[in-house]
C-alpha cells in the first residue's frame, strides 16, 4: 500500500512543474484509495486566475472525474498548507483527509493562522496531517523565492541606440 510519503512524492512533482512554468512550486494530487482523482499545480500567473491553485485544479480535475462535486472518502496532498479559498473548497467537496507538507504561516487556514479543518460551526470537518516530506516541501519554495529575489536584483541590459 501506497503511504503519505508517496503521494506527497507526486504533489512535490506537480510543484515543480509550476516552478518550471515560473509560478510559485505549490502542487497538489487528490485520491481515493489508490486512485488519483486529480492532480494539479499553481496557475495563477499563466492563467491570470487568483484562483488557479493547485488544490482548486486537482478539486475541479478530480469532481469532473467522478462526475459529482462530493468527494467523500478521498485524500488531498498539498505541498503547502492550504489557503481559506482552498480550505473552503476542500469543505464544500466533502473530502475527507487533507496532507500537507509545510506549514504557511503568512496564509495557512489549516492550523498557522486559522484551522478551517475542526470547526464546529461549519457542516463538515476532516482529517488533517501536516508535515509529510516537510523539508522537501519548504526547500523548494524557499529556493524558488531565492531565485526570484535574485532575477529582481540583476539590473536590466541597457539597450543600445
Amino acid at each position: 500500500m501506497k503511504d503519505d510519503s508517496y503521494w506527497m512524492g507526486i504533489a512535490l512533482k506537480e510543484a515543480k512543474k509550476a516552478a518550471g512554468r515560473g509560478e510559485v512550486p505549490i502542487g497538489a494530487v487528490l485520491i481515493r484509495g489508490e486512485e488519483i482523482l486529480g492532480r494539479g499545480h499553481n496557475l495563477r500567473e499563466g492563467k491570470h486566475d487568483p484562483t488557479a491553485h493547485a488544490e482548486m485544479i486537482a478539486i475541479r480535475k478530480a469532481a469532473g472525474k467522478t462526475g459529482g462535486w462530493r468527494l467523500s472518502g478521498s485524500t488531498l496532498y498539498v505541498t503547502l498548507e492550504p489557503c481559506i479559498m482552498c480550505m473552503g473548497a476542500i469543505l464544500l467537496a466533502r473530502i475527507e483527509r487533507v496532507v500537507f507538507g509545510c506549514r504557511d504561516p503568512k496564509g495557512g487556514a489549516a492550523g498557522s493562522l486559522y484551522d478551517l479543518s475542526n470547526d464546529s460551526r461549519l457542516n463538515h470537518r476532516f482529517a488533517l496531517t501536516a508535515g509529510i516530506r516537510e523539508e522537501e516541501c519548504a526547500g523548494i519554495l524557499s529556493g524558488f523565492f531565492v531565485e526570484l529575489r535574485k532575477r529582481k536584483k540583476r539590473p536590466d541590459p541597457v539597450a543600445c541606440p
